[in-house]
């Protein structure tokens, strides 16, 4: 005769096995998942290519699939595998899927439309990220992902393991490629400044004279600055081959240089995402020019970085940690940092307090006095 002590054991290992077994079909489906997330972002690069957003948006209302294959520049349109993308997109939220009544043919037509996500995959708009998917896409950002291991292992970023140069250098050598990485900077300048804008309005609005964008890439930050707030005085400040490719702003003055020797004179100084890309040493170097570039005692440097939280949770967070590892795949020294890491850059760079202001971004506002 069977105990119950025995029931109960035999109970608990069946338990105990079946919880075990759950949780590792449940790994299985998280590595998968994790596995096949490289599939997500060459989809949205599929769509921004065949500019699928815009052809909904400009048809004003849901749109079919054979509509959007209408639109697409191509004589010999793969219908099955349109199909399948957008079966794909509207399952990952990209699109919302409804159906196009039509009469005497049962339910309907499926029919496409965009939702809060697509209307940032618009390519004829001011506010996008379709550049900034085309940059992070590109195969040139992409193939050093394979050298990630080779870089542990020997030292150095996977991006000059891979191309032989540094990211900065190899922009350099290569105009298309530094076309497409500008242009992807310049459309999350533009959505960050926004935020930057809406949060931060008043930190502008008390300035006085000069203010210089040091990196300011082709001068879009710097650009909507000054137009909000025309009693400022722009310049905008990138190395000479990024400068070059700078269209002309009203009241925005381009300068060429190097920020590790020497940056232009202003009352305030502003940096968006710069700090980053460089190690401790290197932003230090940084910190000390601007600090000597500011015409006052009393100005202040404006930064805008991501600043690592290891307890809060928002939208952005997961994005936070990504950025840490595409700072060590792709900049030989950059990094994400801490709140306590940033006080410690400051500190070393002559600026003696700071206030952290957090705006709708992937980033926040480090604002930093001598």
């Amino acid at each position: 005769m069977t105990s119950l002590k025995s029931v109960r054991f035999y109970a608990t290992m069946n338990t105990q096995n079946r919880t075990k077994s759950d949780a590792m079909l449940k790994g299985q489906a998280q590595i998968l998942r994790y596995l096949y997330g490289i599939f997500d972002g060459m989809a949205l690069r599929c769509c921004v290519e065949l500019r699928i957003a815009d052809i909904i948006s400009n048809h004003g209302r849901p749109t079919t699939l054979s509509e959007i294959a209408a639109s697409i520049d191509s004589v010999s349109i793969n219908m099955d595998g349109l199909g399948r993308l957008m079966k794909f997109l509207v399952y990952k939220k990209v699109f919302d899927e409804v159906l196009k009544p039509q009469k005497g043919k049962g339910e309907g037509e499926k029919a496409y439309t965009l939702n809060y996500c697509s209307q940032w995959l618009l390519i004829d708009t001011n506010v996008t990220l379709a550049p900034m998917v085309r940059m992070r896409t590109d195969p040139s950002m992409v193939l050093p992902l394979h050298a990630l291991s080779r870089s542990i292992k020997e030292g150095g970023t996977s991006f000059k393991l891979t191309h032989g140069e540094e990211l900065f250098d190899f922009s350099l050598l290569n105009t298309e490629f530094n076309k497409i990485f500008n242009e992807g900077m310049a459309c999350t300048a533009k959505i960050t400044i926004d935020a930057i804008m809406s949060k931060y309005k008043n930190g502008f609005l008390g300035l006085k004279g000069s203010v210089v964008d040091v990196g300011g890439g082709t001068g879009v930050a710097i650009s909507e600055i000054v137009k909000t707030y025309p009693h400022l005085k722009g310049i905008n400040f990138d190395l000479s081959h990024v400068i070059s490719s700078a269209p002309a702003y009203d009241g925005v003055t381009h300068v060429a240089g190097n920020m590790f020797k020497a940056i232009p004179r202003a009352d305030t100084i502003f940096m968006k995402w710069i700090l980053h890309d460089w190690s401790d040493e290197d932003c230090i170097k940084i910190l000390k020019n601007c600090r000597k570039a500011l015409l006052k005692k009393t100005g202040k440097i404006i930064i805008v970085e991501i600043v690592q939280h290891s307890t809060e949770n928002d939208i952005f967070q997961d994005t936070r940690l990504t950025y840490d590892l595409v700072m060590f795949s792709h900049f030989s020294s950059g990094k994400e940092r801490t709140e306590s890491e940033w006080k410690k850059l400051l500190d070393e760079g002559g600026f003696s307090h700071y206030n952290i202001i957090k705006i709708h971004a992937l980033q926040s506002i480090i604002e930093a006095f001598p």
